[in-house]
């Protein structure tokens, strides 16, 4: 895996663990969550219900982003609504993903 893949795993990464700390302190739904793209710049947030959420986590490869975010050479949009789309990362880039999941 090239340095430019790493990284932007390592920013999703990020991203995931922040929204981690949200859902572990958020008793509403939806909740807000940030954009977990691999643009360390990033600041869209969206709302995401608790269920949806669950459903994200329960598979390391897989990030919530906004609409326009993805990156085609190491994820592939899987599930898309109004809100937010939902990525699977392919190829060497799911190393990354399974190895900095925080519920793996």
């Amino acid at each position: 895996m090239d340095r430019r893949q790493e990284r932007i795993g390592q920013n999703e990464a990020l991203f995931r663990q922040v929204n981690e700390r949200i859902r572990d302190v958020s008793d509403d739904s939806p909740m807000e969550i940030l954009c977990e793209c691999g643009d360390v710049d990033c600041t869209v947030s969206f709302p995401i219900s608790i269920g949806e959420y669950e459903g994200l986590r329960a598979d390391g490869t897989r990030f919530a982003i906004a609409h326009g975010h993805e990156i085609p050479d190491v994820e592939q949009v899987i599930v898309s609504n109004d809100r937010f789309a939902v990525v699977e990362k392919i190829g060497e880039a799911t190393r990354v993903a399974q190895e900095t999941d925080p519920r793996n």
